[in-house]
């Protein structure tokens, strides 16, 4: 790692580590973009829902609720 005579870290050590850091930014990343689909797929169903009830129920005032 790093060579306390001279002060220089290995190369080798340094791309691997950033190889490692890149490989989980990437995976958070994915796993970030799968989330954001989920919110936007339940987020589809939910209007559905709410017009769904609004079409069997025209004369309910239903709360307008802000998604999470």
């Amino acid at each position: 790692m790093l060579d306390h005579a001279t002060g220089f870290v290995d190369p080798e050590v340094l791309t691997a580590q950033l190889k490692d850091k890149d490989d989980r930014i990437s995976l958070l990343e994915t796993q970030m973009a799968a989330q954001q689909a989920g919110y936007e797929a339940q987020r589809r169903l939910n209007q559905q829902m709410m017009e769904m009830m609004q079409r069997m129920y025209p004369n309910e005032v239903f709360p307008d609720v802000p998604d999470p």
